[in-house]
């Protein structure tokens, strides 16, 4: 990513007027502890699991050990969270009235482990046939059901949580977190070009603009809903773009990036595939736009996003080309950890 004062000045943000972390340079750090904890205890009390007429359910966190922060260097985000965790459930048969209990112990929910490699380790206080198959039916589907669970708290963490961890540029005030949902304050647009929800007309400046399309893909470790929701969520798009953002995310809405550097409208907004979108530079001719497609492909362990963006005024390709890598998608990876693939044109 190009340094900040440095590149292409219409992707440049200011830095910020207090000195208390310029450019977020210093190390700062968020106890992410006791949020994790309460985090931890919604997404796993009260879980149900069954299968092949067994009904569980996880009903206490009877141990919960460890700790998780957040630290911010130089606009990059890096998670620590080390937990051991004991859970308590309670099942049975269906056919029977008799009911069992037992724990279910995760002794390595950690950064160092991806999900498939977290231990969930099932043990029931009985010793019957009955209790034998109701701890299989646990420790087979229920495990698989925890590890989802443990999976969305790590998305949570890195999303929700860590809203506002890197600060904003100067003369910016701090924008909400997604919990608060609180209205964004818009500036003034008044020194901005019109971004009408009327299809833009061309007008005739006497000078034919020659274009060019450009295509690109790049993968990113995560399902594409929440790719989607962080390319369209006005909170995520000031959290990776380190400036105010205003958008309409509906068919017809005008949005304004980058402290009005790069403007445009919504054309279509298909969740969680397909974004549709007119985009340009202020700098651009007046009513000009190009015709940016975006789509997200579900593969199971990634999403792969292909950008087809057409109408490019050829004077401005190469700078267009870098700054989708250099101001979207490496930010968005190093913001909320979705991984690194290496792109192809």
């Amino acid at each position: 990513m190009a340094k900040w004062g440095e590149g292409d000045p219409r992707w440049i943000v200011e830095e910020r007027a207090d000195a208390t972390n310029v450019n977020n340079w210093h190390w700062t750090e968020k106890n992410a502890t006791p949020w994790s904890k309460k985090k931890l205890e919604e997404l796993l009390v009260g879980l149900k699991i069954e299968e092949d007429g067994v009904k569980c359910q996880i009903k206490d966190i009877s141990k919960i050990e460890g700790e998780a922060t957040i630290n911010n260097r130089k606009k990059k985000l890096i998670y620590f969270y080390e937990w051991e965790l004991e859970l308590e459930w309670k099942g049975g048969l269906e056919e029977s009235k008799t009911s069992f209990t037992g724990k279910a112990e995760i002794p390595n929910l950690s950064e160092e482990n991806d999900i498939e490699d977290i231990d969930v380790n099932v043990s029931v206080k009985s010793n019957s046939d009955e209790a034998h198959k109701v701890k299989e039916v646990v420790r087979k589907k229920g495990s698989d059901i925890i590890r989802e669970r443990l999976g969305q708290y790590i998305k949570d963490l890195k999303t929700e949580f860590s809203q506002n961890l890197i600060l904003p540029s100067k003369d910016q005030k701090k924008s909400p977190t997604a919990t608060e949902k609180k209205p964004v304050v818009k500036k003034d647009m008044s020194a901005l070009p019109v971004v009408s929800k009327a299809a833009p007309k061309e007008q005739n400046i006497g000078v034919k603009i020659n274009t060019l399309t450009y295509k690109y893909q790049e993968d990113f470790l995560c399902p594409p809903d929440e790719l989607y929701t962080t390319l369209t969520d006005v909170v995520r798009v000031q959290a990776w773009t380190h400036s105010p953002a205003e958008m309409e995310t509906e068919k017809g809405g005008p949005f304004v990036l980058f402290n009005g550097m790069v403007e445009g409208i919504f054309d279509e907004l298909s969740f969680p595939n397909k974004i549709v979108m007119r985009w340009r530079f202020k700098s651009w001719p007046p009513a000009h736009y190009s015709v940016v497609t975006v789509q997200l492909i579900d593969k199971h362990d990634h999403t792969v996003m292909r950008l087809t963006q057409t109408g490019i005024p050829d004077s401005d390709f190469d700078r267009t080309k870098a700054g989708w890598r250099q101001y979207y998608w490496v930010p968005i990876k190093d913001t909320f950890g979705f991984g690194a693939r290496v792109g192809s044109l």
